[in-house]
């Protein structure tokens, strides 16, 4: 994937990981972007550990692994930051 495909999909994920987890209020356009791209390299991460494939394009399989990803980051995030 180029960069600006990168730059969509991270978006995507981020935003949608934010809804999921409650921080959607809290974060803006450039924090879902990276919250996104990060997502997707812990989700391909996870996904190896369990013997899966990671994020390999622009498709469903790849955004749902991102979201997971994303998601465990902002969980984490949640944990040490705390809630606010």
């Amino acid at each position: 994937m180029g960069i600006l495909s990168w730059i969509i999909f991270g978006a995507l994920a981020g935003w949608v990981a934010s809804m999921i987890v409650g921080r959607n209020d809290q974060m803006g356009c450039l924090a879902n972007i990276v919250v996104g791209i990060i997502g997707a390299v812990i989700g391909g991460w996870i996904m190896s550990i369990f013997g899966g494939s990671g994020v390999t394009g622009f498709n469903i399989t790849s955004f749902i692994v991102a979201v997971i990803g994303a998601v465990v980051l902002l969980a984490i995030l949640n944990l040490i930051l705390g809630r606010r």
